[in-house]
């Protein structure tokens, strides 16, 4: 039987939830234990695929195709498995559900309701999920705060799943915040006595406290905690800040977080294998060498909104035991301050996905620079795609070159929709998406980086390479390295004359790990520091 731990919220969104999550996961897989991990988000979109990257952040995708919240990224990475979409739920998904039973008539004669027919379907789905993984345990979740009129139904779910599993079979962990607030820089309580209160007014006691805060929690205000909140002075656990959120697991770890839930769940006593982890932390704190990249894109207001390319460019750092500084530098900015201005003090590029015509030429721009000056270049979707937009106008002399995407009347679409999309009306779930076979060519950058002949990678796209200027673009010198098994889709180009200049139609920083750089992250690395020291 599936032993389950569920997280919740307080006080304030975006207080960590996911990457606690993640940690007591990475707990639990160092001491042998099979992990699933489920986000249940409450708002009334069916996933995250539609959703504006200055609202959301990022769209993370897994293996299967699935458009989920980004916190499914952090489950992978710090856990390092590959998750599916049953371990993203949605508000939209469960009422689609059951409104479509309603009018099938598998409730003919009932009146349809919240409780028993949505919480009953949400618990479905978590023991569904639960089941298909196989999992020893599942950590479950809970997307926004405690007290939202979006969330009830859920906690409502969980309350009565309680009593379903019965004890020692579920776990409840809080998430809250110690605020350091007025002008002698108080850490307060208060708002964690609230939080708590709020959960225990919808019938959920949480057996351990993990309380976000800037400083060091005092013995008094842990016992404070512990006496206002109900739970035992070790069950309230300190989650004070750090510069690397790599640590955290080990910091938990310290606190007896893995010890107290397996505990409560009556798991089997093992001694916990850190040795992996600890290797990742120990690089971190013991960089030798310094490498800045400038990231180019067009959704800079949100940091979230390319969580997943930081991460992984921190990976690659992580594998040559070196920091990684990142530049965030607004496509826009590029058009208005030109290339040179803004990249004259960077070690490398990236130019990550998006959609839209709004900062092409700021991409473009960038690509040029790092291609004309030697500069360590990997460009990633819509970077690739800009970066054939770039050899095109300013290798082949196509002037006019774009994307069919950015301008339809373009005298050479080097880049089109894929024939499949060409009907699509529907925007939701319907690019490419998902993990897809791709061949590299063998000698080639990617071949060497790789070190095999063949990858499955994750993409989120609708247009491609058009092949009817892909001979002109090989005979100037834009290799197409990788490809699918048919050939008709170009994969991955480069520039074998260039220092490091590859890029790629799919996601690699899907499935980047910070134990395992992918190798497209880490060769970006180590071409960054071999720039730097000439």
């Amino acid at each position: 039987m599936t032993k389950f731990i569920f997280v919740t919220g307080g006080v304030v969104s975006s207080i960590g939830k996911g990457i606690a999550t993640a940690c007591m996961g990475r707990l639990l897989r160092d001491r042998g234990l099979r992990v699933t991990v489920l986000k249940i988000d409450p708002y009334l979109n069916v996933d995250a695929g539609t959703m504006n990257p200055h609202q959301h952040g990022e769209v993370f995708v897994t293996d299967d195709g699935a458009e989920t919240d980004l916190d499914l990224g952090h489950y992978e990475r710090f856990v390092d498995l590959n998750l599916t979409r049953r371990a993203n739920v949605t508000t939209g998904q469960i009422y689609g559900s059951v409104i479509e039973r309603e009018r099938r008539g598998d409730y003919l004669g009932k009146t349809v309701q919240v409780i028993p027919h949505i919480t009953n379907e949400i618990k479905d789905r978590i023991r569904a999920a639960a089941t298909h993984s196989q999992a020893e345990v599942a950590i479950v979740e809970i997307g926004g705060t405690v007290g939202d009129i979006e969330s009830l139904p859920f906690l409502e779910a969980l309350r009565q799943l309680r009593h379903e599993l019965g004890t020692g079979n579920c776990v409840f962990v809080h998430v809250t915040l110690i605020p350091f607030v007025g002008p002698a820089g108080e850490s307060k309580t208060k708002p964690t006595q609230h939080s708590v209160r709020e959960l225990r007014n919808v019938g959920i006691q949480p057996d351990l406290l993990i309380c976000r805060c800037r400083l060091p929690l005092s013995e008094e205000m842990r016992e404070k905690i512990s006496l206002f909140c109900d739970v035992p002075p070790e069950a309230v656990i300190e989650g004070q800040d750090t510069e690397s959120i790599y640590e955290l697991p080990l910091i938990f770890e310290r606190q007896g977080v893995a010890t107290q839930i397996a505990t409560r769940l009556n798991l089997p006593a093992t001694t916990p294998d850190h040795r992996e982890w600890e290797q990742v932390v120990e690089h971190i704190r013991n960089a030798r060498q310094n490498v800045t990249i400038a990231l180019v894109g067009k959704y800079m207001v949100v940091p979230d909104a390319y969580i997943s390319v930081v991460e992984a460019l921190r990976h690659g750092g992580i594998a040559h035991c070196a920091r990684v500084s990142i530049k965030r530098v607004d496509a826009e900015d590029i058009e208005r301050d030109g290339a040179a201005a803004l990249l004259a003090d960077v070690n490398g590029v990236v130019v990550p996905g998006g959609f839209g015509d709004r900062g092409i030429l700021g991409k473009v721009l960038a690509i040029q620079h790092a291609r004309e000056h030697g500069l360590p270049f990997l460009g990633l979707c819509l970077g690739m795609q800009c970066s054939v937009i770039e050899f095109a106008r300013n290798v082949c002399g196509m002037a006019e070159a774009n994307s069919a995407e950015f301008d339809p009347d373009t005298p050479y679409p080097v880049l089109d929709l894929m024939p499949q999309q060409k009907e699509v009306k529907k925007k939701g779930g319907s690019m490419r998406l998902g993990a897809w076979e791709c061949r590299l060519t063998p000698g080639s950058l990617a071949q060497r980086l790789y070190g095999c002949n063949t990858v499955f990678e994750r993409h989120r796209h609708r247009y491609e390479v058009n092949n009817d200027y892909r001979k002109r673009l090989e005979e100037a010198g834009l290799v197409v390295s990788g490809a699918s098994p048919d050939g008709m889709l170009a994969e991955v180009v480069e520039l074998p004359a260039h220092p490091y200049f590859i890029a790629t139609q799919y996601h690699p920083e899907f499935k980047s790990r910070p134990n395992r750089a992918h190798p497209l992250f880490a060769g970006l690395v180590a071409a960054a520091l071999e720039h730097g020291a000439a």
